[in-house]
């Protein structure tokens, strides 16, 4: 699959990992060209014409931390990005709402990945303002890309993260088995999902969490395609499996319900979808949902 099918996949941003160990690369880039990605708390602001909202480093806080995303221009038109660390932590949800699941819809692919890189890295340093270790303030460093505690003592670098998650297809005598949870909107069904456990290999969570959620034992898992997911800030890791036996005993303190689909059902429910309507069987997932990718790689494999 074309990975730059998925959203928030396909930035345009040269991350210019070289720069952010060079302090005086990195301030001479701090010019009136610089740019500086507009964010409302964690949401994305745009323009009039749905694009993102790029100011200049002098519309930034005086007290604000600058984090580095990257290079971005032609030639000898390159100019450094750069987002706002503020001192007081973002308002709104660290999860997807209203604003960002507009800009889902109408963000260009390249700058939606912008976006939401920024978003998972402005997030980070706002929740990682004290060493996990302990417990004094951390400042920025490597232009963005690392927190260091400020105590001489101990000086721990800290560095940010994204967490693993497995989303599924599992495959049964022709059918796939797709669940709800209670805060899905009505009648949405999607890929089963659970983040990786320490100690785990991707395919052991793929197994482990169908069969908590669903109670069917998955084989043969294979790795389908990925999406980074910024909400806060996950790596979707698709994946598609098998099973022998199609009984379900479903974990209702997570599920509101888990069923089996026929090829049939579910390329309806896509076909649906991209009418922005709802299939007669379900609800797809969006189309800027993994799930929603995985789910049309298994109807076009046959």
């Amino acid at each position: 699959m074309n990975s730059q099918t998925i959203a928030f996949s396909g930035s345009h941003i040269d991350r210019a990992d070289h720069i952010r160990n060079d302090p005086e690369a990195l301030e001479a880039l701090k010019t009136w060209e610089a740019r500086l990605l507009r964010m409302d708390g964690l949401d994305p602001v745009l323009t009039p014409d749905n694009t993102l909202d790029w100011g200049s480093l002098a519309d930034a806080s005086p007290d604000s931390e600058l984090v580095f995303l990257g290079l971005d221009g032609p030639g000898d038109e390159v100019r450094g990005c750069f987002a706002e660390v503020r001192p007081s932590y973002p308002s709104g949800s660290p999860h997807a709402g209203p604003a960002s699941w507009n800009a889902m819809a109408v963000l260009e692919a390249g700058e939606l990945a912008a976006y939401g890189g920024a978003r998972s890295l402005v997030g980070w340093h706002a929740r990682h303002r004290f060493c996990a270790v302990c417990g004094s303030p951390t400042e920025l460093a490597k232009g963005g890309w690392q927190r260091t505690c400020t105590n001489a003592d101990c000086k721990s670098e800290h560095f940010p993260r994204v967490d693993p998650v497995t989303i599924m297809t599992v495959e049964c005598e022709g059918k796939l088995l797709l669940g709800r949870q209670p805060r899905f909107p009505q009648g949405r069904y999607s890929a089963l999902a659970g983040f990786v456990e320490p100690g785990e290999t991707i395919e052991e969570a793929v197994a482990r969490e169908v069969f908590e959620e669903a109670g069917v034992r998955a084989r043969d898992v294979e790795y389908v395609i990925s999406q980074p997911w910024p909400f806060p800030s996950s790596l979707m890791i698709g994946c598609h499996a098998f099973a022998d036996d199609p009984a379900i005993v479903m974990d209702e303190t997570e599920m509101e319900d888990v069923r089996w689909f026929t090829r049939d059902e579910v390329a309806e429910a896509l076909e649906a979808t991209a009418r922005g309507e709802q299939g007669r069987a379900f609800g797809a997932p969006p189309r800027t949902a993994v799930a929603h990718a995985l789910l049309r790689w298994w109807v076009e494999r046959g």
